[in-house]
C-alpha cells in the first residue's frame, strides 16, 4: 500500500523554469496559489524544453512527444483528467497521470513529474502535489513582495552540493 495514500493534494501552478547554477540542470518551480510555498523539481533538458514551449505558446511544425501522447490518448477515446506529483522515494520524485478511458474507466499511469507536467499543460488539466511531497522535499517559503528571482537564486546558492545532487530524475 502507498504510504502517502490519503495525503491532501494541492493544485499548483508553474512559476518558472530555472537552471541549477552548479549542475546546469533545469528545475521546474511549482507554487501553491495564494501561498508562499515553492517546490523545485530537477528535470531533464528535453522535458524542460517541452514545458517551456507550451508555457511560451510556441507551436512546433510537427508533434513533439507529449503532443503525440495527448493525441494517442484522445484517438483511443480517453482523456487526461489530472496529474499528481505524489511521492518522493529515495530522492526521486514520482507522479501519476490520471486518465478516463473511452468506456469511462479510470486509469492511473506512473510517470516522471516532468513528463506528467508537460502532458498536463497540453491537456489543460490540473497539476497537483501531495502534502507529503511539500513536506519531504526542499520546498521553500517566499513572501509576497520579495524579489522572487533574487530569492530563488539565493535559495539555490544556499544548498550544499549534497542537497543539489540529492534528487534524481
Amino acid at each position: 500500500m502507498d504510504e502517502n495514500a490519503g495525503d491532501r493534494l494541492f493544485d499548483v501552478e508553474i512559476r518558472g523554469l530555472i537552471l541549477d547554477p552548479v549542475s546546469n540542470s533545469p528545475i521546474v518551480v511549482l507554487k501553491k496559489p495564494g501561498e508562499s510555498l515553492f517546490l523545485p523539481i530537477w528535470i531533464g533538458v528535453f522535458e524542460a524544453n517541452a514545458i517551456a514551449l507550451r508555457l511560451e505558446g510556441v507551436q512546433t511544425p510537427r508533434p513533439m512527444t507529449h503532443d503525440l501522447l495527448r493525441s494517442l490518448i484522445e484517438a483511443l477515446g480517453g482523456r487526461v483528467t489530472s496529474v499528481e506529483v505524489n511521492s518522493l522515494i529515495e530522492n526521486t520524485f514520482h507522479a501519476t497521470i490520471h486518465l478516463v478511458t473511452a468506456t469511462g474507466g479510470a486509469v492511473e499511469v506512473d510517470a516522471r513529474p516532468s513528463d506528467a507536467i508537460a502532458l498536463a499543460l497540453r491537456c489543460e488539466v490540473p497539476i497537483r502535489v501531495s502534502e507529503s511531497v511539500f513536506r519531504d522535499a526542499h520546498a521553500f517559503d517566499l513572501r509576497e513582495g520579495e524579489d522572487q528571482e533574487k530569492r530563488i537564486q539565493e535559495w539555490l546558492e544556499s544548498l550544499t552540493p549534497e542537497q543539489l545532487g540529492k534528487y534524481k530524475m
